[in-house]
This record gives C-alpha cells, structure tokens and sequence, in this order.
C-alpha cells in the first residue's frame, strides 16, 4: 500500500496506460508543458513525447472531434477538459459523433476515448466554474460515465475507462483532487459499471457519488451515534446505473435517501427514483427521498454557495425523519 493524493493516483493511471499501450494518447489545453490545470498529465510530455501528449488551442469542440477522429483510426485518446462545464462547448462532438458512430457505422468503427476533467461545486470558483453537468451527459446514448471519489478508485477507474472500446465521460471533483489515502500496489482495475458498497447497514440505504460520498460518511458517524444503521453506497457507475447493488440494499433497508450534488430538476436523482419506483415499489416502506443542490447557477459568495450544496446535518435530519416515520 502506498500513500497517494487523488490527482497523482490519476496520473499513475494513465502513465502506466500509456507505458503499457502505445496507442493511448492525451490531447487537451495545457495538458503538455504546464501538466494539465491539476496537475493530472505532470511531467508526461517529457517522457512520452508531444505528439502523445498534446497541447491544443483553446477550441474544444476542434480537439474532441480530433479525438473522435484518432479513435477511429486505432487510437484511444484521453480529451481533458480545463473545467468540465467548457466541454459544453463540445456537446456536439461527444453527443452526435462520440456515442453514436458505432451504431451508426454498423459496428465498423470503436470509439475508445476518455473525456475527463475537473468539475463540481469548488470553493467561490463562480458559477461557470461550478457546473454539476453529469446529467446533461446522461442522456446521451451510447456512453458510459463514472465518476470517481477516492484515490483508489480514481486509479482502478481510469485504467478501466482506458481500455474500454465504448467512449467514456469521466467526472472529477475539484475538491477532491489533494484527497490522499492508501491505494494498492501494483495494478489493479475497478469495474466501470459496478458500485461499491461503502457501508453495510440494515435501516436506511444512502446511494450517493462523488464529493457526497464524503458528506454522507460524515452524516453515517452522527447516525450511528445515534442508533441508525445506514448503508451507504457510492454509486460509481452513473450510466448505466449498478441496479442490482442498488435494489439489493433497498429490499433489505426497505428506506432509500439519494444524495447528489446534481441539480434536483431532471438530475441523477431524478433517474434513480424513476427506476427505484420501477423496480423497488412493493420493497420500500416509506417514499424515497433525494437531496439535492439547488436549481440556481452556483453563487460567488461562499456562504450562499454552502446553502445551495446539500450539507451533512441535512442528511442526518433526513434519515432520521425516514426512519422515524416523519417522512
């Protein structure tokens, strides 16, 4: 086990990708030279080259349609977005030529690309710079998105993501990146599509993702503290959604709380209740309940951003009022 920083398990992923595939490349603004705006792509120019690793303009539907063209030829590019929300800018490219030229083309081209980036509410980073976007991207067919929350699965899940053929959106937290904990030596692959089981638990199910997770895991100390047994699941895999670690837990907890950092309207808790109400109806007994960021652009001002992100003490009092039959 070794002691490692998020962005640096990140970087041990696509290094060690890279070594072990010729083919895999990494093409965005500052990525090169600079190392990417967090440091993820540090020093890979110098070892890999710069046709490898390579700085483009600041025109990202130019290089994501780049990077669509590479895949088809045999590559398999990892695009980074200097902030996620500027890849709004490429929605085209990753939603018309990324997830559908395979069914298009009849299954003659793969399109094996990563597009990854820093996203998420930041700390006063202003509202351009604090997009949740994983639902916009949800709609899309034909892609895959994760999003990571610990060094060991940011590590496990890009070296997955790389050597899936389908084209994958991978979310990063801003906040997350100086996270550091114990990753496994030697290599190791999470799986794209599975969620991982956080916290075993009997009363409530808490299915959250991302920087939540870390919110949540603060909620389940004072929950405990007071007789609350909450299992808590980080869902991982966004699309498609883990459904059978999902409805497992609920049919045992019979109570679900969702919590998100996603906007409430059309969010990824919006798509969970859908499919939990599908599949977990006669299982639950109690409504599900999500949490979720307000439906406002992100405020400057670090105290009203606070209040539009779900807080800790919210989801204490939520699970309680669900256990105790409040809710």
């Amino acid at each position: 086990m070794a002691e490692t920083l998020l962005f640096n398990a990140l970087r041990e992923a696509i290094d060690e990708e890279m070594a072990r595939d010729p083919y895999v490349c990494v093409m965005g603004e500052d990525v090169g030279h600079y190392g990417g705006s967090y440091k993820v792509t540090k020093d890979l120019h110098q070892k890999y080259g710069e046709l490898r690793v390579l700085d483009t303009p600041i025109a990202e539907n130019a290089f994501t349609g780049m990077a669509v063209g590479a895949a088809m030829t045999g590559l398999r590019p990892i695009v980074e977005g200097m902030n996620m929300g500027f890849l709004l800018l490429a929605f085209n490219q990753i939603s018309n030529n990324m997830g559908m030229l395979r069914y298009t083309s009849g299954g003659n081209y793969t399109i094996p690309t990563v597009v990854r980036g820093p996203g998420g509410v930041g700390r006063q980073l202003g509202a351009e710079h604090s997009q949740r976007l994983e639902a916009y991207f949800h709609a899309i067919p034909g892609i895959k998105i994760v999003a990571c929350s610990t060094p060991t699965n940011a590590k496990g899940l890009m070296k997955a993501a790389i050597r899936d053929n389908n084209p994958v959106v991978f979310f990063e937290h801003v906040l997350l990146y100086n996270l550091s904990e114990e990753i496994p030596a030697g290599e190791y692959i999470c799986a794209l599509g599975q969620a991982e089981i956080v916290r075993n638990g009997k009363d409530i199910t808490i299915l959250t993702y991302s920087r939540m997770r870390h919110h949540c895991l603060k909620a389940v100390q004072q929950l405990e503290a007071e007789g609350i047994d909450v299992e808590l699941i980080d869902l991982i895999s966004l699309k498609p959604f883990d459904l059978d670690t999902i409805t497992a837990s609920i049919r045992k907890t019979h109570r679900v709380i969702i919590v998100e950092e996603c906007m409430k309207t059309g969010g990824i808790g919006a798509e969970l209740i859908a499919l939990i109400t599908e599949n977990c109806f006669d299982d639950l007994d109690a409504r599900p309940v999500r949490l979720s960021s307000q439906d406002i652009p992100t405020p400057y001002n670090g105290q009203l951003e606070n209040l539009t992100i779900i807080q800790p003490h919210q989801i204490v009092s939520a699970a309680k009022d669900l256990t105790r039959g409040a809710l």
